[in-house]
């Protein structure tokens, strides 16, 4: 893990995506779903109103963001592919 995945998140972008990204709720309800699970902890966290909480908060913010911003990317690329008119890909 970096030193900005550690202060960021708190963990690696490879842990994140093993446990997240490819979650059950992942592969069941979707990473839309994982993201605002990881946004509602991060609610719960803030009001326990204490430094260590709120960090963690923090963090599962930046987590959830990390998770849409993955979706995005994968998104765009999958946008990018160029077809035919037969639908076949364009190299």
């Amino acid at each position: 893990m970096t030193e900005f995945e550690k202060n960021c998140y708190g963990m690696s972008a490879k842990n994140i995506r093993e446990q997240y990204m490819q979650s059950i709720t992942a592969r069941l309800s979707g990473l839309e779903m994982v993201a605002m699970s990881v946004l509602s902890d991060a609610q719960e966290l803030m009001s326990f109103g204490h430094a260590q909480a709120s960090d963690q908060a923090r963090k599962n913010i930046n987590i959830a963001k990390f998770i849409l911003s993955e979706m995005m990317d994968k998104r765009e690329s999958e946008e990018m592919v160029l077809v035919n008119s037969d639908g076949k890909e364009i190299a």
